[in-house]
């Protein structure tokens, strides 16, 4: 009977703990993009006016420029005092850009929009923008939870996806999924 040797013995372990974490890193990319290490002043700050949108759907360049112009933040002045601007913007550029379609594309979308980037605009290729963006039940493509009932967790999982209240049935097959 041949025994392993003490090399050969953490080389077995290795590949093992290999194994048991390809699930983890399958995790990371998967549609669930909630940090593990959730901040709650973005939370409470951003997503008092807006989905607080997991910071893997930017590159750390668009949420660096995005904290650093709070004073006309798309329009409007959502600014913070400067210790939680710099808490909130090293969160965001920590957590920023995992997402695989994130890392994919090779420029921040214009305007650091989200709904601007081309892993979005690929993603939501099949819904007829200006009818659905413009419904009253979704108002806009940033309003992601009118269609992914658990954006909020950060999950846009094509199962979490829900047919607007009150759009048109002739829309329902952007819906279905790839």
């Amino acid at each position: 009977m041949r025994t392993l040797s003490h090399h050969g013995l953490a080389a077995w372990l290795a590949c093992g703990l290999l194994a048991l974490a390809a699930p983890l890193a399958a995790h990371a990319d998967s549609n669930n993009l909630q940090p593990r290490n959730e901040l709650k002043v973005y939370t409470e700050e951003c997503g008092s006016c807006h989905l607080a949108y997991p910071p893997g759907l930017l590159p750390a360049a668009s949420w660096k420029r995005m904290m650093g112009t709070l004073d006309n933040h798309y329009g409007d002045d959502a600014s913070l005092d400067a210790a939680t601007v710099q808490q909130i913007s090293t969160w965001l550029q920590t957590n920023a850009g995992t997402y695989k379609k994130v890392r994919r594309d090779p420029t921040p979308p214009p305007d650091d929009r989200i709904t601007r980037s081309a892993w979005f605009e690929r993603e939501h290729r099949d819904v007829d923008t200006p009818k659905v963006w413009k419904h009253a039940s979704v108002r806009s493509a940033a309003n992601c939870i009118a269609c992914h009932s658990a954006a909020d967790k950060g999950n846009f999982d094509e199962r979490s996806l829900r047919f607007p209240k009150g759009l048109d049935e002739r829309y329902r097959t952007a819906f279905q999924g790839d």
